[in-house]
């Protein structure tokens, strides 16, 4: 008879436990921004070269999209870039030549992979100009776009 010890067995036992557990059901209490169709962003966009503790910020969702006054846009710009913010081609604007530094972040996942982005840029017309619609969250309305800062 073979003798196999608890140690020896301990690690493959709390592997295939962990990886049951991962595959378990979401509960009834799962926050929103798990949706069913797995896409959410969770965007900021604070004043200065890092990225702070913001007091705003918006939940993006795109099936349907809701989240921001411009969710629609901003869900078909990432659609078209495949969820990539740094893939959404840049607007053709004139932005004005004044470093008043923003840091746009998002975190959370397109169509089930993950996504993490923090990018600085000298002023909200380049943030604008660069990211779409995403980060026109409704605190910046007004000052988003490539008119202003």
């Amino acid at each position: 008879m073979t003798h196999t010890s608890l140690k020896a067995v301990r690690g493959p036992l709390l592997a295939a436990f962990a990886l049951l557990a991962c595959a378990a059901p979401a509960q009834a209490g799962t926050p929103v921004h798990t949706s069913p169709d797995r896409t959410w962003l969770m965007l900021t966009v604070t004043p200065g070269e890092t990225r702070s503790a913001a007091e705003g910020g918006g939940l993006l969702l795109c099936d349907p999209p809701r989240g921001h006054r411009h969710a629609a846009d901003a869900c078909a710009e990432l659609a078209a870039a495949d969820g990539h913010i740094a893939g959404i081609p840049a607007k053709d604007v004139y932005c004005p030549m004044v470093y008043a530094p923003v840091t746009a972040h998002a975190h959370g996942q397109w169509q089930g992979r993950p996504v993490e982005y923090t990018q600085t840029f000298p002023n909200r017309c380049v943030m604008a100009a660069r990211t779409g619609s995403v980060f026109a969250l409704d605190a910046l309305e007004g000052t988003a776009g490539p008119a202003g800062l």
